[in-house]
């Protein structure tokens, strides 16, 4: 069967389960990862015809069409800002010693920096970036 045939199944199947779809919230990514462009016709789930979208949030990343990261690294380097600004008052006390304010940041802010890491197809470009937005936030300390 077609996709559509499929994602009925899959949604009679859940709400058989009492489970319930939000046929308005609901939207779809097609992965194009081969590089090869298909066009499957619109997507409907039960008569509703389901939006597509070219990126998404999804457990905190953000996860693009293309297999891209470039959008996720931004994203990880604003939020690793908004942590430091939220510690920014240990770690810029002249008083309290660096120790103490790289194991701050280690605990705080460096997991919010690189939260999904382990998973990005990165490369040197990326890489430098996520350096750079470190550094500057070390050199504030």
């Amino acid at each position: 069967g077609g996709l559509n045939t499929k994602l009925e199944r899959w949604r009679y199947s859940l709400e058989s389960k009492g489970f319930r779809l939000s046929r308005s919230k609901t939207e779809y990514l097609r992965c194009g990862f081969s590089g090869v462009e298909r066009d499957d016709g619109e997507v409907t789930m039960g008569g509703v015809v389901v939006p597509r979208v070219e990126k998404f949030k999804y457990l905190g990343a953000i996860v693009e069409e293309r297999g891209d990261i470039d959008e996720d690294i931004s994203h990880r380097i604003r939020v690793g800002w908004q942590k430091w600004k939220k510690v920014s008052g240990v770690l810029c006390d002249k008083k309290i010693p660096f120790r103490l304010k790289g194991r701050v940041y280690r605990m705080v802010v460096r997991p919010a920096l690189l939260y999904g890491a382990e998973c990005w197809p990165i490369k040197k470009t990326q890489v430098q970036r996520l350096m750079v937005a470190e550094m500057r936030m070390i050199r504030w300390m």
